[in-house]
């Protein structure tokens, strides 16, 4: 190989790492609360009422009572511990009951959040919609394909406010990800990854069951609604996400996180064209119908996405994107930005089998159209940037107030019905494929998944 191509090599090699190294970090600013400082009006001021009060039910009233003008009113779940629970962080007496239909018959509720299990989504929806109420609802969005579409159609003939509860959306790092991608800084990007892992109960959702849970303190039957009735069964009903008659297992607990980071960052307005799954329930093989390990390659027009989420190994969660010009990486709240080498060099490899004269040739010829910069033309290989969200930085409290703004200001949500339907559908494709074993397409036309 030629001394000069060697040479050169090595040291665009050693610039590249040290300049790397040496990467710069930005301090990314969140977006002051925009009902803050200047207070908000008691005439502004969003009652919201919390139907489902469990694990994310309580997480999402916390977010909204952080948010500025806001107050909770009333809480609706099917178990007794939880409506306590709910009282308990209201800190103050408000109305609870088992049946959500009073919820949306009381005049001083503006806005619902539903937290409730992924097959009630749709009609709670549905029905809070025709009674004047906007609606703040937990991902994924639907529990089937048909419910997605039947979602947004109440959104848009009740002319509602609905947001779909992935924070990620409003989140500062992922905003800058998107200027970047749509900056053409990375090039031509044809690959994303993403994984989301776990490796506890929790994770796996095998959650404690309360000492009191019995049919006395759980409304059973209205658990179930439009689910195959059976027998009482509080597993079914405190770990409902790893059965198929509630729940979307992981693709709907944890794809959709991902896939609406994705969704955002890259301008994607439609669900994938085909999915692929595979995996298993491999460690928490209990009582559970959802598997604990799933991978999922998708295909959008532009670019093929991985995504895995596995039960049994806890790492980091990150998604990538891969340009011809650029890696970009999000990881937790860190976005970093490495360029790749694209400087012209002169082919080494596949000219060692030329002859001698040939390969003299070829490199005299390349160095002829390209010429060594003058002293003090040299262009430095660009370091690494990254971003970082400030400490104690929470997006969900930004998601929670970008719902309540819309609320007050009928401005369009920033997350609303056909952005979560476009994620609910990839997740149910994924979870087409895995179960039935094949390749899922979505037909647009006919709006359903089928076999490819």
């Amino acid at each position: 190989m030629d001394d000069h191509q060697m040479n050169r090599r090595e040291f665009m090699g050693a610039s590249t790492a040290a300049l790397g190294a040496a990467s710069k970090i930005n301090l990314l600013s969140p977006r002051p609360l925009q009902a803050a400082p200047r207070g908000v009006p008691a005439g502004d001021k969003v009652r919201f009422a919390s139907i489902g009060t469990g694990v994310e039910g309580c997480t999402i009233m916390k977010a909204a009572l952080r948010c500025p003008g806001t107050e909770i009113v009333a809480a609706c779940d099917l178990y007794d511990g939880r409506l306590t629970a709910a009282r308990e962080y209201a800190g103050k007496p408000i109305f609870t009951t088992k049946d959500y239909r009073a919820i949306l018959d009381r005049n001083d509720v503006d806005a619902v959040l539903i937290a409730t299990p992924d097959h009630w989504h749709a009609r709670i929806t549905q029905d809070a919609c025709a009674a004047g109420k906007d609606v703040y609802c937990e991902k994924p969005m639907s529990h089937t394909v048909e419910e997605a579409f039947a979602m947004v159609d109440a959104m848009q003939n009740h002319k509602r406010i609905v947001q779909v509860g992935s924070q990620c959306r409003s989140s500062i790092v992922y905003a800058k990800a998107r200027e970047i991608f749509a900056s053409g800084a990375l090039g031509q990007v044809t690959a994303v990854e993403a994984c989301l892992d776990r490796n506890d109960a929790s994770g796996a959702w095998v959650y404690p069951i309360p000492p009191d849970a019995s049919e006395q303190t759980i409304d059973w039957n209205q658990f179930l609604g439009d689910a195959p009735k059976r027998s009482y069964d509080p597993v079914r009903f405190f770990r409902w996400r790893c059965f198929r008659d509630y729940g979307e297992g992981l693709p709907g607990d944890l794809y959709v996180h991902m896939l609406t980071g994705i969704h955002y960052v890259a301008g994607i307005t439609a669900p994938p064209l085909r999915a692929a799954s595979m995996g298993g329930i491999f460690r928490w093989t209990e009582n559970r119908e959802a598997p604990d390990l799933i991978w999922t390659l998708f295909e959008y027009p532009n670019f093929r996405l991985s995504l895995r989420c596995n039960l049994n190994n806890e790492s980091p969660a990150v998604s990538r994107y891969f340009g011809t010009k650029g890696t970009m990486e999000i990881k937790n709240d860190v976005l970093t930005v490495t360029p790749q080498d694209t400087a012209p060099k002169p082919e080494g490899y596949s000219i060692q089998g030329w002859p001698l004269k040939l390969r003299t040739e070829y490199l005299q010829e390349w160095r002829k159209d390209h010429p060594e910069p003058l002293p003090g033309q040299y262009t430095l290989i660009p370091s690494a940037e990254s971003f970082e969200a400030p400490p104690h930085y929470d997006y969900q409290i930004d998601h929670m107030n970008n719902f309540m703004e819309s609320v007050r200001t009928r401005q369009p949500s920033v997350e609303d019905a056909i952005y979560g339907k476009n994620t609910a559908i990839a997740a149910h494709m994924a979870n087409y494929s895995y179960f039935n074993k094949c390749l899922a397409m979505w037909n647009e036309g006919e709006r359903k998944i089928q076999t490819a």
